[in-house]
C-alpha cells in the first residue's frame, strides 16, 4: 500500500483519540479559527504537526488501544486507532474466536508493531482479548473472587477449564467429596476461586472445592438460624446407606433413617430414594451443641393407623398384598403403612400347613378377613380360610358313626395313620384299631404310604375338627367266640409268633394270640425262652386260662407234656422247677 501523508482532518482526528479527551475534529479546529472566521494556514500547519508528534507518542508498542474498523478483505481486517496509517488484523483471527468482524466496530486491540514494511502498524485482537482475560483473573485472584469457565476436558491429576485461558481444576478440588467419574464433569459450566496465578509462565490453578465450602458454610449458617423441631424443609438426597439416606438441608445434613421413611415396609432406602432427589422432610430432633439432625420422611403425611379401625373394621373382607413370609405366617399389605399377620394356622380349613410358602408366594394378591385389631401395637390379625366356608361346620353331615369310608394313607406316625377322606379332610387311625391280632409294634407293620384302605367311621369330632377310623371293626372280633372255641382244658396248635423276656405269644387264628409264660414251659427251670422254642415253631398246647374280657388266653406246654407222662415219672419229678410268684408274669404265671 502506497504510503500517504495524513491529511489535516485525519490528524485532528488521531490526535482528538490520543488525548482521550474525546472532543471532536470540529471542536479541534473551530477553537483555532481566526475572528474573521478564516484560519491561518501556517498556523494550522503547524497545530496539526504538533498533534501528530503527540500521537506518535502516546501510542507504543505493547499496549492495547481502542480501534475502530474501517475496511474487510478476505485476509485482513483494517483497524484505525488514531495512527497515521490504519493497522492490520488476520482475519483467521476472528474466525477462532467466533466473532464476524463488522466496519464501524468498535474494538481493542494489541499493537505489536508501530510500522511494518509498507508502512502499516501490525495489530492482534487474540492477544488483546488474553490480556484482557488475564486481567480480569489477575482482579479476581486479588479480590478472591469467583470466575465462570467450562470444563473442555480430562487432564492428568485433574481437569483443564476454560476461563478465557486454559487453567488447571485438580481432582481433590473439584467437589466437597471426591468425584469418581470425572467425565461426567466434561461440557460442565462450573464456578471457582483463582488459588495459584503465574501470569508470566501462564499458569492459573482453579478451586471449585473452596468455593463450594464457602457457600455451604453461608447456607448452614442461614439454616441453623431458622432450624428447630417440627420444621418442614425441603433437601436434597446427599448419600444412601443400609440404615437411612442424609438429607443436605443447606450446609448441614440430616439423617433420614430408614424407620421414619415410611409407614410401610422397605428393605432398603434405595427402593425410595436415590442420590440427587429433592425431598420434603420434617425435623423431628435438633440437637444444637452437636449439630444432628434426625429426620421423617413418613412423618410428613398422616399415620394410616389412627384411622385402621374406620378402614379396616374386624370382619371386613379386603384385598391385599403378600408382602413377606415366614416360618409362622404371612404379612399381607392391606394399604400403604397397613400390613396384617396371616398366621399359618388361618390360612386353610383343611390343609395342615408347615409353611406358608405352600400357600402364597411374596408379589400374590389375596383375600383375606380382618380378625383382630390392636392400634397400640399396630398389629393386625387377618385370616384366608374365613373367607372360605369351612367344611367342618357340616362334617357331622357327610360322615356318621359306622358308616365305612374310603382312603388313602396320606402319613404314618408311631400312633397310628393319617387317611385322607376327601381334599383337606383326614381321619386317624390309631394304632390299637388297626387289627384283632397281636400288638402291632408301628403302623408300617400294615399299611404303607399311599395306600388305598377302607376304614369304619368310630367317632366324629367336628368342634375338634377329628374323626376316628377303624380298620379291625370291618372284620367280627374273634374274641366273641374265644370262649366256645377254647375251653379251658383244652389242647389247641398254634404256631409262635413272638418271644419276649417272659414267655412267647402263640397265634392260634388270626386275630387270637396266646401266652405260654416261661415257667409253663417246661418241669425244669428255663432262663430264656428261646431256650425251648423259636419264632415260627408249630406247637401242640394246653389251654389253662380264657378271659374274653381281658382278650387273653394263657397256654402250657408243661401241663401237655404232663398229661402223657407216666405216673411213677411225675411222682419222682415231683414239684421241682416251679419258679417263685414273684418271677413269674404277673397276669399269666401258674395257679
Amino acid at each position: 500500500m502506497e504510503h500517504v501523508s495524513p491529511d489535516p482532518q485525519t490528524l485532528v482526528t488521531a490526535a482528538s483519540a490520543a488525548d482521550g479527551e474525546g472532543a471532536s475534529r470540529k471542536g479541534v479546529v473551530e477553537e483555532r479559527k481566526t475572528p474573521n472566521g478564516a484560519e491561518s494556514g501556517e498556523q494550522q500547519q503547524e497545530e496539526l504537526e504538533a498533534l501528530y508528534r503527540r500521537s506518535l507518542q502516546d501510542i507504543e508498542e505493547g499496549e492495547v488501544v481502542q480501534g475502530r474498523i474501517v475496511a474487510i478483505t478476505e485476509t485482513e481486517v483494517l483497524v484505525d486507532v488514531g495512527y497515521k496509517s490504519e493497522g492490520t488484523i488476520p482475519i483467521q483471527e476472528f474466525q477462532r474466536s467466533g466473532i464476524t468482524p463488522e466496519v464501524g466496530a468498535q474494538i481493542e486491540v494489541y499493537l505489536e508493531q508501530k510500522e511494518d514494511s509498507e508502512g502499516l502498524i501490525v495489530l492482534s485482537k487474540e492477544k488483546a482479548d488474553k490480556i484482557k482475560v488475564w486481567d480480569v483473573i489477575s482482579k479476581a485472584h486479588e479480590r478472591g473472587a469467583p470466575l465462570e469457565g467450562k470444563v473442555v476436558e480430562i487432564v492428568k491429576g485433574g481437569l483443564a477449564v476454560d476461563v478465557g485461558v486454559k487453567a488447571f481444576l485438580p481432582g481433590s478440588q473439584v467437589d466437597l467429596r471426591p468425584v469418581r467419574n470425572l467425565v461426567s464433569m466434561v461440557g460442565q459450566v462450573i464456578r471457582a476461586k483463582v488459588i495459584k496465578l503465574n501470569r508470566r509462565r501462564g499458569n492459573v490453578v482453579l478451586s471449585r472445592r473452596v468455593l463450594l465450602e464457602e457457600e455451604r458454610e453461608e447456607k448452614r449458617k442461614q439454616t441453623l438460624a431458622i432450624l428447630h423441631e417440627g420444621m418442614r424443609l425441603t433437601g436434597v438426597v446427599k448419600n444412601i446407606t443400609d440404615y437411612g439416606a442424609f438429607i443436605d438441608l443447606g450446609g448441614i445434613d440430616g439423617l433420614l433413617h430408614i424407620t421414619d421413611m415410611s409407614w410401610g415396609r422397605i428393605s432398603h432406602p434405595s427402593e425410595l430414594f436415590q442420590v440427587g432427589d429433592q425431598v420434603e422432610v420434617l425435623v423431628l430432633h435438633f440437637d444444637r451443641e452437636t449439630g444432628r439432625v434426625s429426620l421423617g420422611y413418613k412423618q410428613t403425611e398422616p399415620d394410616p393407623w389412627e384411622v385402621v379401625a374406620t378402614k379396616c373394621p374386624v370382619g371386613s373382607r379386603i384385598v391385599g398384598k403378600v408382602v413377606s413370609l415366614t416360618n409362622y405366617g404371612a404379612f399381607v399389605e392391606l394399604e400403604k403403612g397397613i400390613e396384617g399377620l396371616v398366621h399359618v394356622s388361618e390360612m386353610s380349613w383343611t390343609r395342615r400347613v408347615r409353611h406358608p410358602s405352600k400357600l402364597v408366594s411374596v408379589g400374590d394378591t389375596v383375600e383375606v378377613m380382618v380378625l383382630e385389631i390392636n392400634t397400640e401395637q399396630k398389629r393386625i390379625s387377618l385370616g384366608m380360610k374365613q373367607v372360605e366356608p369351612d367344611p367342618w361346620s357340616t362334617i357331622d353331615q357327610r360322615y356318621q358313626p359306622g358308616m365305612r369310608v374310603q382312603g388313602r394313607v396320606r402319613n404314618l406316625t408311631d400312633f397310628g395313620a393319617f387317611v385322607e377322606l376327601e381334599p383337606g379332610i383326614d381321619g386317624l387311625l390309631h394304632i390299637s384299631d388297626m387289627t384283632w391280632a397281636r400288638n402291632v409294634g408301628h403302623p408300617s407293620e400294615l399299611l404303607k404310604k399311599g395306600q388305598a384302605i377302607e376304614t369304619v367311621i368310630l367317632h366324629v369330632d367336628p368342634e375338634a375338627k377329628r374323626i376316628s377310623l377303624g380298620l379291625k371293626q370291618i372284620q367280627p372280633d374273634p374274641w366273641d367266640t374265644v370262649a366256645q372255641k377254647y375251653p379251658v382244658g383244652a389242647n389247641v396248635r398254634g404256631k409262635v409268633v413272638r418271644l419276649t423276656d417272659f414267655g412267647a405269644f402263640v397265634e392260634l387264628e388270626p386275630g387270637v394270640d396266646g401266652l405260654l409264660h416261661v415257667s409253663q414251659m417246661s418241669a425244669r427251670p428255663v432262663a430264656r425262652p428261646e431256650d425251648v422254642v423259636q419264632v415260627g415253631d408249630e406247637l401242640t398246647l394246653k389251654v389253662i386260662r380264657v378271659d374274653p374280657n381281658e382278650r387273653r388266653i394263657g397256654l402250657s406246654l408243661r401241663d401237655l407234656a404232663a398229661d402223657i407222662e407216666p405216673p411213677e415219672y411225675q411222682e419222682q419229678r415231683g414239684r421241682k422247677g416251679r419258679r417263685p410268684r414273684e418271677d413269674r408274669d404277673e397276669n399269666w404265671g401258674d395257679e
